[in-house]
């Protein structure tokens, strides 16, 4: 570590930032990981002497002591839309705190990654980021803010979006916001300047906006990714689907969170568009078109190389909730479906176990794991479309449709996962390899009268989808 300077990451664990942090390490930075929960980071091996990890929540102003005081450069690249109703409150007090734990470092430069707000009239999403930067830019400290609008690459949310509308819907009816133009830029060209902005002299105490080579319409966008898949799609938009209607449409439509797609729908009505290309002549950087950026995104999936996603970034729909607090799995006042059976691989069922969900289904009585999705997702849920990242990596944090890893350790053969479905309680689902044997748990902790009454509805088809699952798995 010696005389390797020190960049703070906050946002280690999210999207950008999971995809940053190899760059920073290659660039022979030394990083200063934030996250607010440690057992959800797990950084390649590779990386791991040239990383430090702390425990810090923003909202939390004495976590921020743990800071190192002496960073040289810093990352802002943390978001909240769709955690609460009272986002642009949080953001503003997370921002507060930052940069006031920042003026007792000796930080030379800060980058914050915004949203493009060259609009009068913005949404309260962009708002908000506009207002973050400004708090972020008030310190002694050399500050630069880099404004992007959609982001485009693998696992991104508005990749995924538009591929979930795509890819179901040959004919679209949708809300007139699909006409407003913006600039899509790839996720590696939103990478490279953020990674080459850091110390540029000629960036410091600047926004600038960033986008790709392309200016296209929502529908454009739409169309385009139809034409990159072979599939023939007609779009038709009407005047008179409203905010609410459309977040509606977008929700049940896409993978998305009702809060998230609420958030979007008054954003997509603001134009993004980049006021000049001033960043990409300094930093000599040429963006991607976005049709290449769809081309790079369709070979990181078609590998199963996708590096990070916006839906292993969500944590449940509460800024403040802190999912890994359910890591030890309680006994007290639960109900449990235990079961156990004897396998005759060990290999291949630890392979089976770490490819549940997503594209491989639940192995048994998958038809009913979806009705269950569907009945989620009417109630505000998150359904089964978050699917997975990876088809046979699961690492703590990720995504199984409805449910949260919470642990996962192939060698030890134990799985846990967490529920984000709409229950009247909580819920665990954990596999185990013991003396060659697999046991298969779940776990309710019901909260109230409806609790109690809601598991014993459901214990039928425990007793029917359970069995099968554990008997597919070992066989």
């Amino acid at each position: 570590m010696k005389n390797k300077k020190k960049i703070l990451l906050t946002g280690a664990t999210g999207y950008i930032g999971k995809r940053l942090l190899p760059i920073l390490v290659e660039e022979g930075y030394h990083v200063i990981c934030c996250v607010r929960d440690v057992n959800r980071f797990s950084p390649p091996l590779p990386l791991r002497d040239a990383i430090t990890v702390i425990k810090v929540d923003l909202l939390d102003p004495t976590s921020l002591e743990q800071i190192p005081q002496d960073i040289d450069g810093a990352y802002y690249l943390v978001h909240s839309m769709s955690s609460s109703d009272d986002y642009q409150k949080l953001e503003l007090e997370c921002a507060v705190n930052f940069r006031t734990a920042l003026e007792k470092t000796e930080v030379k430069h800060v980058i914050y990654l915004s949203g493009i707000v060259n609009e009068e009239n913005l949404s309260k999403h962009l708002s908000s980021r506009k207002d973050v930067e400004i708090e972020l830019s008030k310190a002694s400290y050399h500050f630069t803010a880099l404004r992007a609008g959609i982001i485009i690459g693998s696992g991104s949310a508005s990749f995924e979006i538009i591929r979930d509308i795509v890819e179901k819907l040959p004919i679209m009816i949708t809300p007139k916001w699909l006409d407003t133009r913006c600039q899509p830029i790839g996720i590696t060209d939103v990478l490279a300047f953020l990674s080459k902005t850091l110390f540029h002299e000629k960036t410091y105490n600047q926004n600038f906006d960033i986008g790709g080579s392309d200016i296209l319409t929502y529908k454009n966008m739409l169309l385009e990714f139809g034409r990159k898949r072979n599939l023939k799609r007609r779009i038709y938009t009407i005047p008179v689907m409203t905010p609410k209607l459309s977040s509606y449409w977008l929700y049940f439509v896409t993978s998305t969170s009702y809060k998230l797609a609420t958030a979007l729908v008054h954003s997509m009505k603001v134009e993004v568009v980049c006021r000049d290309n001033k960043l990409s002549e300094i930093l000599n950087i040429q963006p991607l078109s976005y049709r290449e950026a769809l081309d790079k995104a369709f070979v990181k999936i078609q590998n199963n190389q996708i590096a990070s996603s916006w839906k292993d970034a969500l944590i449940s729909g509460d800024m403040n909730m802190k999912i890994f607090d359910f890591i030890e799995v309680p006994s007290f006042g639960c109900f449990k479906d235990k079961r156990s059976k004897a396998y005759t691989n060990r290999r291949d069922t630890i392979d089976k176990i770490w490819r549940i969900g997503g594209k491989t289904g639940w192995y048994y009585a998958t038809w009913l794991w979806k009705i269950r999705g569907y009945i989620d997702k009417l109630y505000g849920g998150v359904g089964l479309r978050r699917g997975r990242t990876n088809e046979d990596t699961l690492t703590p944090g990720d995504t199984v449709d409805f449910w949260r890893v919470l642990y996962s350790n192939k060698e030890e053969g134990r799985l846990l996962l967490f529920a984000e479905m709409i229950l009247p309680g909580e819920a665990w689902l954990e596999f185990k390899i013991e003396n060659d044997v697999l046991t298969q748990t779940a776990t309710f902790r019901p909260l109230g009268l409806s609790g109690r009454l809601y598991w014993y509805a459901v214990l039928p088809f425990h007793g029917f989808i359970f069995k099968g699952m554990l008997a597919r798995l070992t066989a």
